[in-house]
């Protein structure tokens, strides 16, 4: 066969296999949503939280409890599968607050205003990056809580990766990490 006649061949068939393209909507938060790291329902749990969809995985994305445990897990070397999005709620919303950050109000975070080194504590006492929507809404947190206004890509790996001191102990086993990813993956297509 002719080299031309292969290659017309070969961008034929590439032509007839259509894309699909997985949505990655935010989710809203229900009593069974847990999150990825703790296992633990993060209605719960105070501050706001953040949800990353994975490739391969439509309609689960993992959840996190704090914002910060979100943008550790997007910076780990030890991903399984490819990060499509990322979600954290605006706590500048109108119907946003500590104790309940809301419905509806989920922002993708590399839009977000985050504020570091607040007196704020996230769902699981550890410091937290508190995403806000505008930079204006961020800097009136800051300036009542503390902390400094970042965009995610400036915010340095030393405040997420870096163990956070809190006051409770915390007993659980992440051994199991990998398999409870896998878990989440969808069964493969047996012949």
């Amino acid at each position: 066969m002719k080299p031309a006649l292969i290659l017309a061949l070969g961008l034929a068939l590439a032509a007839c296999k259509e894309e699909v393209v997985q949505d990655t909507s935010p989710i809203e938060l229900t009593a069974e949503t847990l999150g990825h790291f703790c296992q633990m329902n993060l209605l719960e749990h105070p501050g706001p939280k953040a949800q990353v969809h994975l490739e391969g995985m439509p309609g689960r994305p993992l959840f996190f409890s704090q914002v910060r445990d979100a943008i550790a897990y997007q910076r780990l070397p030890e991903q399984s599968h490819p990060i499509l999005a990322m979600q954290v709620n605006d706590m500048g919303a109108a119907d946003a607050n500590w104790d309940d950050p809301g419905q509806g109000n989920w922002i993708e975070a590399e839009d977000a205003f985050y504020v570091l080194g607040s007196a704020r504590e996230g769902g699981m006492g550890a410091p937290e990056a508190v995403p806000f929507g505008t930079e204006s809404a961020a800097q009136a947190f800051a300036m009542q809580e503390g902390g400094t206004v970042m965009r995610l890509a400036q915010i340095p790996d030393k405040l997420v990766l870096a163990p956070a001191e809190t006051g409770t102990s915390d007993n659980a086993d992440d051994a199991d990490f990998e398999n409870r990813l896998r878990a989440l993956s969808p069964p493969e297509d047996k012949p």
